[in-house]
Protein backbone atom coordinates (compact mmCIF):
# COMPACT_ATOMS: atom_id res chain seq x y z
CA UNK A 1 0.00 0.00 0.00
CA UNK A 2 1.41 3.12 -0.96
CA UNK A 3 1.86 5.98 1.69
CA UNK A 4 1.26 9.59 1.54
CA UNK A 5 2.03 12.37 3.50
CA UNK A 6 -0.06 15.54 3.39
CA UNK A 7 0.43 18.92 5.28
CA UNK A 8 -2.80 21.16 5.24
CA UNK A 9 -4.79 17.40 5.62
CA UNK A 10 -7.67 19.87 7.46
CA UNK A 11 -8.29 22.75 4.56
CA UNK A 12 -10.20 22.56 1.85
CA UNK A 13 -7.38 21.38 -0.55
CA UNK A 14 -6.36 18.52 1.53
CA UNK A 15 -9.83 16.85 2.29
CA UNK A 16 -10.55 16.45 -1.49
CA UNK A 17 -7.15 15.35 -2.13
CA UNK A 18 -7.14 12.86 1.30
CA UNK A 19 -10.39 11.15 -0.55
CA UNK A 20 -8.92 10.72 -3.88
CA UNK A 21 -5.70 9.12 -2.51
CA UNK A 22 -7.69 6.81 -0.19
CA UNK A 23 -10.14 5.95 -3.24
CA UNK A 24 -6.69 4.53 -5.33
CA UNK A 25 -5.43 2.31 -2.57
CA UNK A 26 -3.02 4.94 -0.36
CA UNK A 27 -2.53 4.87 3.41
CA UNK A 28 -2.89 8.67 3.64
CA UNK A 29 -1.02 10.19 6.77
CA UNK A 30 -1.73 14.20 7.72
CA UNK A 31 -0.01 16.70 9.56
CA UNK A 32 -2.91 18.68 12.14
CA UNK A 33 -1.57 21.92 14.43
CA UNK A 34 -3.05 21.19 17.82
CA UNK A 35 -5.10 24.64 17.13
CA UNK A 36 -6.59 23.31 14.06
CA UNK A 37 -7.84 19.58 15.31
CA UNK A 38 -11.10 21.38 16.73
CA UNK A 39 -11.59 22.20 12.37
CA UNK A 40 -10.93 18.82 11.04
CA UNK A 41 -14.71 18.36 10.14
CA UNK A 42 -14.09 18.07 6.52
CA UNK A 43 -11.96 15.21 7.01
CA UNK A 44 -14.23 13.75 9.69
CA UNK A 45 -15.97 11.17 7.72
CA UNK A 46 -13.03 9.66 6.29
CA UNK A 47 -11.62 9.26 10.26
CA UNK A 48 -14.54 7.75 10.50
CA UNK A 49 -14.97 5.54 7.77
CA UNK A 50 -11.64 3.83 7.60
CA UNK A 51 -11.62 3.21 11.26
CA UNK A 52 -10.12 -0.16 11.78
CA UNK A 53 -6.94 -2.53 12.81
CA UNK A 54 -5.48 -0.74 9.79
CA UNK A 55 -6.43 2.90 9.61
CA UNK A 56 -6.12 4.44 5.97
CA UNK A 57 -6.02 7.69 7.27
CA UNK A 58 -3.73 8.44 10.29
CA UNK A 59 -3.40 12.28 11.76
CA UNK A 60 -0.01 13.39 13.43
CA UNK A 61 0.06 16.60 15.83
CA UNK A 62 2.54 18.99 13.56
CA UNK A 63 3.57 22.56 12.84
CA UNK A 64 5.55 23.98 10.30
CA UNK A 65 7.51 26.23 12.50
CA UNK A 66 8.68 23.54 13.84
CA UNK A 67 11.54 21.38 12.24
CA UNK A 68 12.36 18.48 14.04
CA UNK A 69 8.80 17.76 14.64
CA UNK A 70 8.24 17.49 10.81
CA UNK A 71 11.34 15.08 10.72
CA UNK A 72 10.29 12.80 13.48
CA UNK A 73 7.07 13.00 11.37
CA UNK A 74 8.36 12.33 8.10
CA UNK A 75 11.15 9.15 9.79
CA UNK A 76 7.95 7.54 11.10
CA UNK A 77 5.91 7.75 8.12
CA UNK A 78 8.18 6.81 5.46
CA UNK A 79 6.21 8.11 2.82
CA UNK A 80 6.25 7.79 -0.49
CA UNK A 81 5.00 11.17 -1.49
CA UNK A 82 4.72 14.26 -0.03
CA UNK A 83 2.01 16.87 -0.12
CA UNK A 84 2.71 20.42 0.91
CA UNK A 85 -0.65 22.19 1.41
CA UNK A 86 -0.47 23.97 4.09
CA UNK A 87 0.05 27.47 4.52
CA UNK A 88 -1.22 30.78 6.13
CA UNK A 89 -3.43 31.33 3.27
CA UNK A 90 -5.48 34.39 3.38
CA UNK A 91 -4.17 37.06 0.84
CA UNK A 92 -5.63 39.78 2.55
CA UNK A 93 -4.62 38.76 6.88
CA UNK A 94 -0.90 38.19 5.19
CA UNK A 95 -1.16 41.93 5.48
CA UNK A 96 -1.70 41.87 8.44
CA UNK A 97 0.20 39.04 9.70
CA UNK A 98 3.77 39.31 7.77
CA UNK A 99 5.77 37.65 9.69
CA UNK A 100 3.88 35.02 10.76
CA UNK A 101 3.07 34.20 6.91
CA UNK A 102 6.68 34.38 5.94
CA UNK A 103 7.67 31.71 8.99
CA UNK A 104 4.74 29.17 7.84
CA UNK A 105 4.38 29.86 4.53
CA UNK A 106 7.97 30.32 3.49
CA UNK A 107 10.12 28.98 5.53
CA UNK A 108 7.86 26.13 6.59
CA UNK A 109 8.52 24.47 3.11
CA UNK A 110 12.40 24.40 3.51
CA UNK A 111 11.83 22.54 6.44
CA UNK A 112 9.91 20.10 5.41
CA UNK A 113 12.43 19.97 2.19
CA UNK A 114 15.55 19.60 4.57
CA UNK A 115 13.04 16.49 6.48
CA UNK A 116 12.54 14.49 3.24
CA UNK A 117 16.04 15.17 2.07
CA UNK A 118 17.44 13.78 5.13
CA UNK A 119 15.38 10.53 5.12
CA UNK A 120 16.34 10.15 1.52
CA UNK A 121 20.01 10.45 1.97
CA UNK A 122 19.51 8.36 5.48
CA UNK A 123 17.57 5.10 3.81
CA UNK A 124 18.23 6.05 0.04
CA UNK A 125 14.29 5.79 -0.26
CA UNK A 126 13.03 8.22 -3.25
CA UNK A 127 10.39 10.30 -1.80
CA UNK A 128 8.44 12.57 -4.39
CA UNK A 129 7.34 15.76 -2.74
CA UNK A 130 4.26 18.30 -4.54
CA UNK A 131 4.94 21.91 -3.27
CA UNK A 132 1.26 24.09 -3.87
CA UNK A 133 2.01 26.96 -5.38
CA UNK A 134 -0.32 29.84 -6.12
CA UNK A 135 -1.67 32.19 -8.59
CA UNK A 136 -0.57 35.01 -6.68
CA UNK A 137 2.88 34.61 -7.45
CA UNK A 138 2.43 36.14 -10.88
CA UNK A 139 0.66 39.34 -8.69
CA UNK A 140 0.82 42.58 -11.42
CA UNK A 141 1.28 41.24 -15.07
CA UNK A 142 1.56 42.89 -18.55
CA UNK A 143 -0.49 40.14 -20.31
CA UNK A 144 -2.95 37.16 -19.99
CA UNK A 145 -3.16 34.05 -20.12
CA UNK A 146 0.04 33.55 -17.39
CA UNK A 147 1.76 29.73 -17.88
CA UNK A 148 4.84 28.46 -16.69
CA UNK A 149 6.71 31.02 -18.32
CA UNK A 150 5.37 34.39 -17.62
CA UNK A 151 7.87 36.14 -14.87
CA UNK A 152 6.31 36.22 -11.28
CA UNK A 153 5.25 39.72 -9.27
CA UNK A 154 3.75 39.19 -6.34
CA UNK A 155 1.58 42.21 -5.07
CA UNK A 156 1.38 40.42 -0.59
CA UNK A 157 3.27 39.08 2.01
CA UNK A 158 1.68 35.61 0.70
CA UNK A 159 2.76 36.00 -2.56
CA UNK A 160 6.19 36.42 -1.60
CA UNK A 161 6.33 33.69 0.59
CA UNK A 162 5.32 31.15 -1.91
CA UNK A 163 7.86 32.51 -4.36
CA UNK A 164 10.24 31.92 -2.03
CA UNK A 165 8.51 27.95 -1.17
CA UNK A 166 8.06 27.45 -5.30
CA UNK A 167 11.70 28.49 -5.98
CA UNK A 168 13.33 26.47 -2.70
CA UNK A 169 11.28 23.70 -4.21
CA UNK A 170 13.37 23.91 -7.61
CA UNK A 171 16.69 24.56 -5.79
CA UNK A 172 16.44 21.46 -3.87
CA UNK A 173 15.20 19.59 -7.13
CA UNK A 174 18.44 20.68 -9.12
CA UNK A 175 21.26 20.57 -5.90
CA UNK A 176 20.05 17.55 -4.09
CA UNK A 177 18.27 15.53 -7.21
CA UNK A 178 14.63 15.44 -5.28
CA UNK A 179 11.70 14.96 -7.35
CA UNK A 180 9.85 17.79 -5.82
CA UNK A 181 7.34 19.76 -8.03
CA UNK A 182 5.34 22.78 -7.93
CA UNK A 183 1.74 23.16 -9.04
CA UNK A 184 0.68 26.49 -9.82
CA UNK A 185 -2.68 26.38 -8.86
CA UNK A 186 -5.09 29.03 -10.19
CA UNK A 187 -8.29 29.97 -7.47
CA UNK A 188 -10.34 27.19 -6.67
CA UNK A 189 -13.32 26.98 -4.75
CA UNK A 190 -15.47 24.57 -3.61
CA UNK A 191 -18.32 23.95 -0.80
CA UNK A 192 -15.87 23.25 1.62
CA UNK A 193 -14.47 26.65 1.18
CA UNK A 194 -13.24 28.97 4.40
CA UNK A 195 -15.49 31.29 4.88
CA UNK A 196 -13.22 34.07 5.11
CA UNK A 197 -12.38 33.64 1.39
CA UNK A 198 -14.31 36.05 -0.87
CA UNK A 199 -16.42 33.48 -3.08
CA UNK A 200 -17.70 31.30 0.01
CA UNK A 201 -18.60 34.85 1.75
CA UNK A 202 -20.48 35.39 -1.12
CA UNK A 203 -22.22 32.34 -1.43
CA UNK A 204 -23.34 32.14 2.43
CA UNK A 205 -24.33 35.76 2.78
CA UNK A 206 -26.70 35.15 -0.41
CA UNK A 207 -28.41 32.26 1.08
CA UNK A 208 -28.59 33.71 4.79
CA UNK A 209 -30.31 36.83 3.13
CA UNK A 210 -32.40 34.60 0.83
CA UNK A 211 -33.59 32.75 4.37
CA UNK A 212 -33.85 36.12 6.48
CA UNK A 213 -31.01 35.58 8.62
CA UNK A 214 -29.22 38.94 7.08
CA UNK A 215 -30.11 41.81 5.11
CA UNK A 216 -26.38 42.93 3.52
CA UNK A 217 -23.11 41.76 1.82
CA UNK A 218 -20.03 44.32 2.43
CA UNK A 219 -16.91 43.14 -0.05
CA UNK A 220 -14.16 45.28 -1.38
CA UNK A 221 -12.92 45.28 -4.76
CA UNK A 222 -15.69 44.08 -7.14
CA UNK A 223 -13.97 44.66 -10.50
CA UNK A 224 -11.26 41.97 -9.57
CA UNK A 225 -10.93 39.37 -12.13
CA UNK A 226 -10.11 35.85 -11.28
CA UNK A 227 -9.65 32.13 -12.92
CA UNK A 228 -12.14 30.07 -10.64
CA UNK A 229 -12.37 26.17 -10.85
CA UNK A 230 -13.30 23.24 -8.75
CA UNK A 231 -10.64 22.13 -5.72
CA UNK A 232 -11.94 18.33 -6.17
CA UNK A 233 -10.66 18.65 -9.71
CA UNK A 234 -7.24 20.09 -8.55
CA UNK A 235 -6.25 18.16 -6.03
CA UNK A 236 -5.56 15.19 -8.85
CA UNK A 237 -3.92 17.52 -10.69
CA UNK A 238 -1.09 17.53 -7.73
CA UNK A 239 -1.39 13.39 -7.68
CA UNK A 240 -0.64 13.47 -11.29
CA UNK A 241 2.30 15.53 -11.11
CA UNK A 242 4.03 12.96 -8.92
CA UNK A 243 3.44 9.90 -11.34
CA UNK A 244 5.55 11.45 -13.88
CA UNK A 245 8.69 10.05 -14.90
CA UNK A 246 10.31 13.79 -14.33
CA UNK A 247 9.69 16.43 -11.89
CA UNK A 248 8.51 19.91 -13.47
CA UNK A 249 6.16 22.91 -12.78
CA UNK A 250 2.62 23.29 -14.28
CA UNK A 251 -0.14 25.61 -14.29
CA UNK A 252 -3.72 24.70 -13.04
CA UNK A 253 -6.39 26.60 -14.36
CA UNK A 254 -9.57 26.98 -16.25
CA UNK A 255 -8.27 29.08 -18.77
CA UNK A 256 -11.45 32.06 -18.40
CA UNK A 257 -11.91 34.49 -16.35
CA UNK A 258 -14.56 36.02 -14.41
CA UNK A 259 -14.91 39.30 -12.13
CA UNK A 260 -16.47 39.38 -8.32
CA UNK A 261 -19.19 41.24 -9.76
CA UNK A 262 -19.48 37.94 -12.39
CA UNK A 263 -19.60 35.92 -9.34
CA UNK A 264 -22.49 38.28 -6.94
CA UNK A 265 -24.29 38.20 -10.06
CA UNK A 266 -24.46 34.57 -10.16
CA UNK A 267 -24.87 33.48 -6.46
CA UNK A 268 -28.06 35.97 -6.00
CA UNK A 269 -29.68 35.23 -9.12
CA UNK A 270 -29.45 31.81 -8.52
CA UNK A 271 -31.68 32.45 -5.54
CA UNK A 272 -33.98 34.97 -6.92
CA UNK A 273 -31.96 38.04 -6.02
CA UNK A 274 -30.42 40.76 -7.38
CA UNK A 275 -27.04 41.02 -5.90
CA UNK A 276 -27.34 45.14 -6.39
CA UNK A 277 -29.82 45.12 -3.79
CA UNK A 278 -27.80 43.65 -0.84
CA UNK A 279 -23.91 44.20 -1.87
CA UNK A 280 -22.15 47.19 -0.32
CA UNK A 281 -18.62 48.30 -0.87
CA UNK A 282 -16.44 48.54 2.05
CA UNK A 283 -12.62 50.24 1.90
CA UNK A 284 -11.54 48.03 4.88
CA UNK A 285 -11.83 45.09 2.24
CA UNK A 286 -9.31 47.12 -0.18
CA UNK A 287 -5.93 45.90 -0.06
CA UNK A 288 -2.40 48.20 0.19
CA UNK A 289 -1.58 46.26 -3.24
CA UNK A 290 -4.56 44.84 -5.67
CA UNK A 291 -3.83 42.26 -8.34
CA UNK A 292 -6.71 43.04 -10.82
CA UNK A 293 -6.37 40.28 -13.29
CA UNK A 294 -5.56 36.62 -13.31
CA UNK A 295 -6.01 34.02 -16.02
CA UNK A 296 -4.07 31.01 -16.29
CA UNK A 297 -3.10 28.73 -19.69
CA UNK A 298 -2.87 24.96 -18.32
CA UNK A 299 -1.66 23.92 -21.75
CA UNK A 300 1.43 22.48 -20.36
CA UNK A 301 -0.81 20.22 -17.86
CA UNK A 302 -3.64 19.04 -20.89
CA UNK A 303 -0.30 17.74 -22.91
CA UNK A 304 1.76 16.53 -20.39
CA UNK A 305 -0.69 15.24 -17.07
CA UNK A 306 -4.00 14.28 -19.33
CA UNK A 307 -5.73 16.71 -17.20
CA UNK A 308 -8.38 19.41 -17.76
CA UNK A 309 -11.11 20.89 -15.74
CA UNK A 310 -14.81 18.51 -15.20
CA UNK A 311 -16.69 21.69 -13.53
CA UNK A 312 -17.64 25.09 -14.98
CA UNK A 313 -17.66 28.30 -13.41
CA UNK A 314 -21.74 28.36 -13.66
CA UNK A 315 -21.87 24.92 -12.34
CA UNK A 316 -19.31 25.66 -9.59
CA UNK A 317 -21.14 28.82 -8.27
CA UNK A 318 -24.30 26.81 -8.55
CA UNK A 319 -22.51 23.74 -6.51
CA UNK A 320 -21.89 26.32 -3.76
CA UNK A 321 -24.98 28.41 -3.38
CA UNK A 322 -27.21 24.89 -3.21
CA UNK A 323 -24.97 23.74 -0.46
CA UNK A 324 -24.82 26.96 1.83
CA UNK A 325 -28.71 27.09 0.97
CA UNK A 326 -29.10 24.01 3.05
CA UNK A 327 -26.70 25.51 5.74
CA UNK A 328 -28.79 28.63 6.26
CA UNK A 329 -31.84 26.91 6.09
CA UNK A 330 -30.73 24.62 8.88
CA UNK A 331 -29.24 27.78 11.18
CA UNK A 332 -32.55 29.43 10.44
CA UNK A 333 -34.70 26.65 11.62
CA UNK A 334 -32.94 25.18 14.42
CA UNK A 335 -31.08 28.77 15.62
CA UNK A 336 -28.48 28.42 18.67
CA UNK A 337 -29.46 28.41 22.14
CA UNK A 338 -28.81 31.68 23.99
CA UNK A 339 -27.32 30.82 27.36
CA UNK A 340 -29.57 32.69 30.49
Amino acid sequence: MKRALVTGITGQDGSYLAEFLIARGYEVHGIVRRSSAAGAQRIEHLRRETLGPAPRLVLHDGDMADGSGLARIVREVRPAEVYNLAAQSHVGVSFDQPTYTADVTAVGALRLLEAIRDQQEATGEQIRFYQASSSELYGRVASTPQDESTPFHPRSPYGVAKLYAHWITINYRESYGLFSCCGILFNHESPRRGESFVTRKITRAATRIKVGLQEKLRLGNLDARRDWGFAGDYVEAMWLMLQQPTPSEYVIATDETHSVREFCEMAFARLGLDYRDHVEIDPRYFRPAEVDLLRGSAAKARRELGWSPSVNFSTLVGMMVDEDLQIAAAERDHPPRTSM
